[in-house]
């Protein structure tokens, strides 16, 4: 079975945010915004730095504009993604 951590928004939102191993390997980010919008991309690199990781989804999931402050903070943290759905 896969490791989920989840982050979810702190002022009242729907917004959810999530990194999970999945059984091949991969590191996957999931965000849903609880009413139309589910994206998940895939983290690049063999074995991400899950501390990093999880702080810049920590930020990110507490911001007004969840998905562009998770671009900027995965950019500062040299996070390379890849969208794979949504």
């Amino acid at each position: 079975m896969g490791h989920l951590t989840t982050f979810h928004a702190p002022h009242g939102g729907a917004d959810f945010l999530a990194w999970r191993k999945a059984r091949s390997g991969a590191t996957e980010i999931i965000y849903d915004d609880g009413v139309t919008h589910r994206m998940i991309w895939r983290v690049s690199g063999a074995n991400p730095n899950e501390l990093r990781l999880s702080d810049a989804l920590r930020v990110a999931v507490g911001a007004t504009r969840v998905v562009p402050t998770l671009y900027d903070e995965l950019k500062k943290r040299a996070i390379a993604i890849e969208r794979i759905a949504g």
